[in-house]
């Protein structure tokens, strides 16, 4: 990418797309695209109209709606059409208006349940999804398809990168409906606003994930879309695993909460173990810079700056200050 290329970061994303871009602005990109904020992405004439008046030479397509497990056991419906009509749209439009390179960031959900550790794209379609995320991953799997077939039909440079689990500053984390980090710093942390001497989590706590700071999958990214051209997609992912029950203590520590830690084994854990094989984009030259303790830690910083804010704004002490 020249400096002054015209460059889009589209999709719903709160973690990975802004750290896109900034890390573009941070690194002098000079044309990037702004004005999303009232575009209905959902929409594909809305979004082809507005591709087509801007005119990017590269898109950063992070996907639709997202959620954690509380999410996609209620709403798999909406998952499954936003992410689809997402998709579609983007690349519909950057297919007719002749955008140079297109990134689509899909999700280590379209791996399946039972599948050999850690996962590599050829076991993509090898067994059925983990029931929790299955019209979600379904989506994703999709989106992987259909730049594969751009790209075998027309030509079109259109990749795909499959993410380990994504956190960072931004996202929602005061919500059932969260992803597992975000979720887990949220209820940590007002437990020990609260003084409650346990926190109650989902599941066994023996699962176990792979985890990726934001900034580390938006350094892969930009990587990736100056010097991949493949149409095999390719896994992004800091390479750390840790079990739910160790990331939860890490949060705990990060957190500086003195409870008790307690799992609800009536709920669910989700696909047992998720880790993926970073070895191509390693042997590209890739690595990543952020290891989880501090990625939770800057997380964390950032989850505080966002309720002080919030809540001085509303006129009245904000918790988080009374945690610091």
């Amino acid at each position: 990418m020249r400096k002054d290329s015209r460059i889009l970061v589209s999709g719903r994303s709160r973690v990975v797309g802004p750290a896109i871009h900034r890390l573009l602005v941070e690194r002098g990109y000079r044309g990037l695209i702004t004005g999303l904020d009232g575009l209905d992405q959902a929409c594909p004439g809305d979004v082809a109209r507005f591709v087509q008046a801007e005119r990017p030479d590269y898109i950063f397509l992070t996907g639709g709606m997202s959620g954690g497990i509380g999410l996609n056991q209620r709403q798999p419906a909406e998952l499954l059409r936003d992410n689809l009509e997402v998709t579609l749209g983007w690349t519909s439009a950057a297919h007719r208006y002749g955008v140079g390179k297109l990134l689509y960031l899909a999700s280590s959900c379209v791996y399946p349940r039972e599948c050999p550790q850690p996962m590599t794209p050829d076991m993509l379609m090898t067994g059925p999804f983990e029931s929790t995320n299955e019209a979600y991953a379904t989506a994703k799997l999709a989106g992987i398809a259909l730049c594969q077939s751009y790209q075998s039909q027309y030509g079109a440079c259109f990749l795909s990168a499959i993410p380990g689990d994504a956190f960072g500053p931004g996202d929602e984390f005061d919500s059932e409906d969260s992803h597992v980090v975000p979720a887990l710093i949220g209820k940590i942390h007002r437990a020990k606003v609260d003084g409650e001497r346990s926190v109650e989590l989902w599941g066994t706590g023996r699962a176990v994930r792979g985890f990726s700071y934001s900034d580390d999958i938006a350094d892969a990214c930009i990587f990736l879309i100056e010097r991949y051209e493949a149409a095999e997609p390719i896994n992004v992912s800091s390479g750390e695993s840790v079990s739910i029950a160790e990331l939860a203590e890490a949060v705990r520590e990060v957190v500086g909460y003195q409870g008790e830690l307690r799992f609800d084994t009536t709920r669910p854990d989700g696909m047992p173990v998720k880790t993926l094989d970073t070895g191509p984009l390693e042997d590209m030259g890739w690595r990543p810079r952020v290891h989880l303790r501090e990625g939770l830690t800057r997380t964390y910083r950032s989850y505080l700056d966002q309720h002080t804010n919030a809540e001085a704004v509303a006129g009245h002490p904000s918790q988080a200050e009374r945690a610091r």
